[in-house]
C-alpha cells in the first residue's frame, strides 16, 4: 500500500511538473486585426496578415503554445501591462517614448510612413525627395518638411489614433495642421476615399493593400517617412519584466530572419522585402 501510496504521488508530482512546463511555454499575443496588411480578419473573421504568420513561426521556433488575442489598438499597450497577452504583434512602431513603458524585441521588419490622397488632389506633385530620414535630418530633409509646411496649410489630415503618425502631425513639423482621428485605419481610409479628409498618414503599404482590395484611386504623395517620431522599425512589445520571454522572442525572430522566412512573408504580404 506504502509504494502504491509513493507511485500515487510521483504521478502528481509528475503530472505538476507537466503542467508547469506546458504553462510556462504558452504565449498570448496580442495584436489588432485591423491593420492590414500587417494584420487583418478575412470574411469569416478569421486572423490573418504578415504578423499573424510570421507569429505563427516565432511560436515554432520558441517551442510555445500560442494562442492570438484581439485588442483595439488604442488599447494595444495597456492590455500588455494589464496581463491581457504577454506580448504585442501589432504593427507596432519601436520608438523611445513607448520604451518608457514597455520593452522591445528587434526588429523584423521596417515601416514607412507616407501621405495618401484621391487621385486629382492638388497635392499631388510635390517636389520633394522619395524618402526622408527624420533621425538623420540634413537639408534636404529640412526643405522636404518646409514644402509640406506649405502644402498642407489649412488641410484636414487624417490619422489613426494614439499612432506615431498623430505624434509627428502634432510635432509641429509640417506646422499646425488639422487633424483628425479616428480609432481604426479602415475608418481613416473610407473618409479619405468619401473627400471628408484633404489626405492620411499611416504606413505606405497599409494605403497601397486599400487601394489594390477596394479599387479606390488612392495615390502616396510626398516622401516616405522614417526614423525620428516614426521610430526604429516594427518589433514584439513586450513588459519590462519579462526578459526571458524578450530573449526567446529575439531568438526565434534571429532565426526566422537567417532562413528567409521573414523575408519570404514580406514579400507575400507587401509585395516587397520588408524584412530587417
Amino acid at each position: 500500500m506504502k509504494n502504491k501510496f509513493k507511485l500515487f504521488l510521483s504521478s502528481i508530482a509528475a503530472l505538476m511538473i507537466l503542467f508547469s512546463s506546458v504553462k510556462a511555454d504558452s504565449i498570448r499575443i496580442g495584436t489588432e486585426g485591423a491593420y492590414p496588411p500587417w494584420n487583418a480578419k478575412d470574411e469569416s473573421g478569421k486572423l490573418i496578415g504578415f504578423e499573424v504568420e510570421l507569429a505563427n513561426w516565432l511560436c515554432i521556433y520558441m517551442k510555445a503554445d500560442c494562442t492570438l488575442v484581439e485588442q483595439d489598438w488604442d488599447g494595444m499597450i495597456p492590455g500588455l501591462i494589464m496581463r491581457k497577452y504577454d506580448a504585442i504583434m501589432a504593427g507596432m512602431s519601436i520608438t523611445d517614448e513607448r520604451m518608457k513603458t514597455i520593452n522591445f524585441s528587434q526588429g523584423y521588419a521596417d515601416e514607412v510612413a507616407s501621405l495618401a490622397v484621391m487621385k486629382g488632389s492638388s497635392l499631388e506633385g510635390m517636389d520633394t525627395p522619395k524618402a526622408i530620414n527624420l533621425s538623420t535630418g540634413g537639408g534636404a530633409a529640412k526643405k522636404a518638411l518646409k514644402t509640406l509646411t506649405a502644402a498642407l496649410a489649412g488641410k484636414t489630415i487624417g490619422v489613426q489614433t494614439a499612432t506615431i503618425h498623430q505624434n509627428f502631425l502634432e510635432s509641429g513639423d509640417v506646422g499646425s495642421v488639422k487633424i483628425r482621428t479616428y480609432k481604426t485605419q479602415d475608418e481613416v481610409n473610407l473618409d479619405l476615399a468619401a473627400g471628408r479628409i484633404d489626405a492620411a498618414l499611416a504606413a505606405a503599404v497599409a494605403f497601397t493593400d486599400y487601394a489594390e482590395k477596394s479599387g479606390k484611386p488612392v495615390v502616396l504623395v510626398g516622401p516616405t517617412f522614417s526614423g525620428g517620431a516614426f521610430g526604429n522599425g516594427v518589433g514584439v512589445g513586450i513588459r519590462k519584466d519579462d526578459a526571458a520571454l524578450l530573449k526567446k522572442f529575439n531568438a526565434a525572430i534571429n532565426q526566422a530572419r537567417k532562413n528567409g522566412k521573414i523575408s519570404e512573408l514580406a514579400i507575400k504580404w507587401f509585395g516587397f522585402d520588408a524584412s530587417m
